[in-house]
């Protein structure tokens, strides 16, 4: 029965210095099948979705499509074999439009003329059919992470493609984006297109998934049919050890104010009206304190704020009780400030530097890295970064000459948690610290965030993911269009409640 697959990806080997990404792998699709592809960061997930997809070669293997034995040497190979695939980090220009990134390389043309209208009709009328909403006309740096991976997820339905990879596809999404997300899936399944789903998410695996293959540091570990499993069997099957899925924390004992954010006020790039409206709170030594919302409801720009990476239209903060408002960046980190931020492409690494630098990036001139002369101490730095990438567990190639860019996403993540925690901040913002992380690495950042709590570090959390907001959290603001509509305890609250304030249909006191 080989014509039942849509895609068979025969003992597939890719090779980079250092490191057996894929080692011997097998993989079948199905044809009108959901299969999940399961494994810890690094296990050569998306090294396998870009080998099918064209952008890298394999040393070894061979892949068929309808049975037939195919060669996919670029994407545009893969495009013209009807291979689709949203990728981790967007592959979108961000001074484009959202309609121009959709139609790039296939732009409709009439006698050398560009023929937007008819594009944007076609495009306005697949957003209608499976329920992605785009604004057509806004530039990418401009929108939500949310509606740029719609923006991927309409680039592949408009090309037609009949075999669809979504790489991490919910690793920047709500709980709600997610639910859309699985309901196009299905639909997408129903229409007889058939689906490589990349995740780390066992209970969406779960949900959506027919069958799940496991990969284990490069190696094949086995396909299971999902109704026959369960998340404990395939967490084993990942990570090789059993996983615990609770946050184990004492009471929180808060102390001094730490943070003290009053009447702060942010402008929005997207319209006129301010993106953060007259925000108050406090974060105390020894509590966490976690910014919840649905994405694009002011959180990034709230952090952007407190950190410093964007200038305050109205309001004070204040760091241990000095006016840190109008500080640059490294003012706020000399004063004890760490921030592990939400895009670690665009604020967290220097992707063309090796692990080591990247490691060092706001220390680099304190007197264990740099000499009088301002040379930098090689040895110590390699020494430093190795400590961290041992302690943290980030898989790389090279160790600390890795470059940042050639690492997996997860391990990328690792690497600037390591960072910004072992600077011993007063207070630690982490935005969206386990982005893109397996269970196992989930468990141990939980573990550092609450362990930076218990010695009496204050912590801001902003998370879209409401079971870290449930369990890690002392204390959950809820942001809702740029106001705290409530102030809850994890405690006593239920999901239902918090979503109800994350879509705005309740608020504290109305």
């Amino acid at each position: 029965m080989e014509e039942q697959y849509a895609i068979e990806m025969l003992h597939i080997t890719k090779r980079f210095p250092g490191i057996v990404a894929n080692d011997d792998i097998t993989l079948r699709l199905k044809k009108g099948e959901i299969h999940a592809l399961l494994g810890e960061n690094g296990a050569g997930k998306s090294t396998l979705m870009s080998v099918l997809f064209g952008l890298y070669q394999p040393e070894e293997g061979v892949i068929r499509k309808d049975g037939q034995q195919v060669a996919i040497r670029d994407p545009n190979d893969a495009n013209r074999l009807g291979i689709g695939m949203v990728h981790q980090h967007f592959k979108l220009v961000d001074i484009f439009t959202v309609l121009d990134n959709i139609i790039l390389g296939v732009e409709p043309c009439r006698a050398g003329f560009l023929q937007k209208a008819e594009a944007r009709e076609k495009v306005m009328a697949l957003s209608e059919k499976y329920g992605l909403k785009v604004n057509p006309d806004a530039l990418v740096e401009d929108i939500t992470v949310g509606m740029q991976q719609r923006t991927e997820i309409l680039k592949m339905l408009y090309r037609d493609n009949e075999i669809l990879i979504f790489d991490e596809p919910t690793a920047v999404l709500t709980p709600q984006e997610i639910e859309e997300l699985m309901g196009i899936m299905r639909g997408l399944k129903a229409e007889g297109k058939s689906i490589l789903f990349i995740t780390h998410k066992l209970s969406e695996i779960m949900a959506v998934a027919d069958r799940c293959s496991v990969l284990r540091k490069g190696k094949y570990i086995g396909t299971v049919d999902i109704k026959d499993t369960t998340k404990e069997e395939l967490s084993r099957m990942m990570v090789g050890r059993n996983v615990s899925f609770a946050v184990e924390k004492g009471p929180a004992r808060p102390g001094e104010v730490v943070l003290d954010v009053q009447h702060l006020t942010m402008a929005s790039k997207l319209h006129k009206n301010n993106a953060v409206k007259d925000v108050s709170f406090q974060v105390r030594a020894g509590e966490i304190v976690c910014v919840a919302g649905i994405d694009g409801n002011g959180q990034t720009e709230l952090v952007y704020g407190i950190t410093g990476l964007e200038g305050v239209r109205g309001g004070t903060i204040a760091l241990g009780g000095e006016d840190i408002t109008h500080l640059p960046i490294r003012r706020r980190s000399i004063m004890g400030m760490s921030h592990i931020p939400e895009d670690r492409h665009k604020h967290g690494l220097v992707l063309d530097y090796t692990l080591e630098d990247n490691m060092i990036l706001q220390r680099y001139f304190e007197p264990r890295f740099v000499s009088r002369f301002s040379f930098l101490k090689r040895p110590a730095i390699r020494e430093y970064a190795e400590a961290l990438i041992q302690q943290y567990d980030v898989r790389s190639g090279e160790g600390p000459a890795t470059p940042a860019r050639s690492m997996s996403g997860g391990n990328q993540q690792k690497a600037i948690v390591a960072r910004e925690i072992d600077r011993d901040p007063r207070l630690l913002v982490a935005v969206q610290p386990t982005r893109g992380l397996d269970v196992g690495a989930i468990e141990y950042i939980h573990k550092q965030i609450v362990a930076q709590r218990d010695a009496g570090k204050a912590v801001l959390l902003v998370s879209l993911e409401l079971d870290e907001v449930m369990d890690v959290s002392d204390r959950i603001l809820v942001m809702y269009e740029g106001e705290i509509v409530g102030e809850l305890d994890p405690k006593s609250v239920t999901v239902e409640e918090l979503g109800l304030y994350m879509a705005g249909a309740k608020r504290e006191g109305k």
